[in-house]
């Protein structure tokens, strides 16, 4: 009764399935990686941020690729601001989701050495062309406070570094770019600046990253897994339906041939005996 299943249409149907069966498996552990690496990602913010800060130069240097393991961390920075050289970095967004700009300085330190510093966001003005209005940062010996972050590229934020751009805007956070248009080593990576905050809360200094959500990954893995258990089991289902559908139909047939009580085919009549 299952001779069916090897007509062209069923056999389609069990080669989708084994295609199906391990795609959806292999997406299953693509999700279950994600909710792995975000837990990891979690417990390296929260651990970073909650470390007692030290001097910046301590963990990077001129050229230095800040690694993972350093993302976040807590560093401090005693110098004094070289506003001549402030930029402006486009196309950044607030806490609310505004685009405009980030605020990029840099900072002269106290032993020797340039960073960077992110203070913040500001919104743009009518003209984006134009340099904005920025608050004026100390003058003389500050120190400030921040979280160490890497180098930006386009293959690792997605943006693309435009060469046309109006004076003192540039679109990426890139020690490299700097330390050629200051004509100085800088250190590698930035601080993105905690303290001290600044009068009138402008710019406004970047929200610490979330190191509490974990997102749906786990959840679309155990989803993809029970697909992947449902298609054998669909496909079950559906042949023993379509056994049942051709029983009932060929008793159905058979029903309705005896129904109509065809007549038994009749019988040639035998010649009569021949006379003498």
């Amino acid at each position: 009764m299952y001779r069916f299943l090897l007509t062209r249409q069923w056999l389609i149907l069990a080669l989708l399935a084994l295609v199906l069966i391990p795609t959806m498996v292999e997406l299953g552990f693509w999700q279950l990686h994600r909710h792995e690496h975000r837990v990891a990602q979690n417990s390296l913010i929260s651990h970073n941020l909650k470390a007692k800060p030290v001097p910046v130069a301590t963990l990077t240097s001129p050229g230095h690729t800040v690694p993972r393991s350093d993302y976040w961390r807590a560093v401090t920075a005693t110098g004094t601001y070289d506003t001549k050289h402030e930029v402006v970095v486009r196309r950044r967004t607030s806490t609310d989701g505004s685009i405009g700009f980030h605020v990029l300085i840099p900072l002269d330190l106290k032993g020797g050495g340039t960073v960077l510093v992110n203070r913040g966001w500001i919104p743009t003005a009518d003209d984006q062309r134009a340099f904005p209005d920025i608050p004026a940062v100390p003058t003389g010996e500050v120190t400030v406070t921040g979280r160490l972050k890497a180098d930006e590229t386009t293959g690792t934020s997605g943006i693309k570094d435009l060469s046309d751009l109006p004076d003192r805007q540039v679109m990426l956070i890139n020690s490299a770019q700097q330390a050629k248009a200051l004509s100085r080593p800088v250190l590698g990576g930035y601080i993105e600046q905690t303290a001290p905050e600044p009068s009138g809360d402008v710019p406004e200094l970047i929200e610490a990253p979330d190191d509490s959500s974990i997102g749906p990954h786990m959840a679309y893995a155990v989803q993809w897994w029970l697909f992947a258990a449902g298609v054998p089991a669909g496909y079950v289902v559906l042949a023993r339906r379509e056994k049942r559908d051709r029983v009932e139909a060929a008793a159905k047939a058979e029903a309705e041939a005896e129904a109509a009580g065809d007549p038994e085919p009749e019988q040639p009549e035998k010649p009569a005996p021949a006379t003498a």
